[in-house]
């Protein structure tokens, strides 16, 4: 028997059952693009993160107070031996391979501005940081300036405006030499910065960026959150890493705090998104496995009914083999076909989700999208073994006694 006669009876059978074939790979289908579906959503998800993280840079370290060994939690609710300070932030930038540090506190305060069109009130986020800040965080400034290199501990009053704060409060009109409060204290704008988006959920343009001292004046607060540390391209971060830890145990006397490096981060991150993507990806897995007993259970049926057929062409000189051979196509094309169904289902799916929940991201790979075709065949192989063997080893006679 020909390799094209073997095609033209695996599709003709296919075909005659319409029906039947159309439900047994619609399983496949379901399962297929539950699979590209799910992981497209957990890969651009993944993707999403990892880029939020990133937006700052790829060589930076974190250092919070409080001795954790929980990546990413911040030390600032834990208590601590000594509070992490301004002087340490500024003794820290004297450490080799460092290129800036920003003392960084963080709360929520009401705000309060005097215009020509009355006074305007607004509840957002203020920064406590240092004048490294722009460089540090990758952020531009739109106009004026940002807050000078003042003695820490004595910063003089000043404030800058997040881009979103400042259309809010001040409109149109220049802010710059405005007066603002700020919880009840007295400061004057003396800048404005870029856009620059949200970060992980915290808007970033609706916020004002005040010296950390006052700030941590502001909110009473002995310590600092954490102090962000940029050290130069192409150092080691986990080198840079050790001589910060041990220029504040110098200072501390013990390491009563913790450094985070951003690749640790990263990993921490990456790993935990890879168990999600795998896990959604399992869940559409279930589906395929449903399918797969779909072309089991319709496979046996089949050998039920085309039992005479079977017995006529082992009557006519085929052998088991081919016999065999052509149950397994007949599932090989049910499930490719109902593979192929689910490819344009899932990336289709994936693509119509995004464009109607812009905030949620999708990333289709298509070698997860290949791999996926590959499985519904090896599914529909696999799954029709059983009943292509059954097939092979009936005995002509007997076959055709059944018509």
């Amino acid at each position: 028997m020909r390799w094209e006669d073997f095609v033209r009876l695996a599709i003709g059978a296919v075909v005659a059952n319409r029906m039947r074939s159309f439900l047994t790979a619609l399983g496949i289908t379901v399962g297929i693009a539950a699979v590209v579906l799910l992981t497209s959503i957990g890969s651009g998800i993944q993707r999403f993160v990892l880029a939020e993280f990133t937006q700052f840079g790829t060589n930076l370290i974190a250092i919070t107070p409080g001795r954790t060994t929980t990546h990413g939690m911040s030390g600032a609710v834990i208590s601590n031996v000594r509070p992490l300070s301004l002087d340490d932030a500024v003794a820290l930038r004297r450490v080799r391979q460092v290129e800036a540090t920003v003392p960084v506190i963080q709360g929520n305060a009401q705000i309060e501005a005097h215009t020509e069109t009355g006074d305007r009130l607004r509840r957002s986020t203020v920064y406590g940081v240092g004048p490294d800040m722009p460089r540090v965080w990758q952020m531009q400034l739109a106009t004026g300036r940002f807050l000078p290199p003042d003695d820490p501990n004595t910063a003089r009053a000043f404030a800058v405006l997040g881009a979103k704060l400042r259309d809010e409060l001040f409109g149109a009109a220049n802010p710059l030499g405005a007066y603002i409060r700020v919880g009840g204290s007295r400061f004057r704008v003396i800048g404005v910065m870029e856009p620059k988006g949200q970060m992980l959920g915290f808007d970033l343009d609706d916020a004002v960026y005040l010296p950390a001292g006052r700030a941590m004046e502001l909110f009473n607060r002995e310590s600092l959150m954490e102090v962000d540390i940029l050290y130069r391209p192409g150092a080691d971060g986990k080198t840079v890493a050790k001589h910060l830890r041990r220029a504040l145990i110098a200072r501390h006397g013990s390491e009563d705090f913790t450094v985070i490096t951003q690749q640790e981060m990263m990993d921490v991150l990456g790993s935990i998104l890879d168990i999600l993507t795998l896990a959604v990806g399992a869940l559409g897995g279930i589906s395929l496995l449903v399918g797969a007993v779909g072309i089991l259970t319709i496979m046996i049926i089949a050998v039920n009914e085309r039992t005479s057929e079977i017995g006529l062409l082992r009557a006519l000189g085929a052998s088991r083999r081919q016999v065999m051979l052509l149950f397994l196509g007949e599932a090989a094309t049910l499930a490719g076909v109902g593979g192929l169904a689910g490819l344009v289902l899932g990336i289709g799916g994936a693509w119509l989700l995004h464009v109607i929940v812009p905030a949620l991201p999708t990333h289709t790979y298509w070698s997860y999208a290949l791999l996926a075709e590959a499985l519904s065949i090896v599914i529909g192989l696999t799954a029709g073994i059983l009943p292509a063997r059954r097939a092979a080893r009936l005995k002509p006679v007997e076959a055709l006694r059944t018509e």
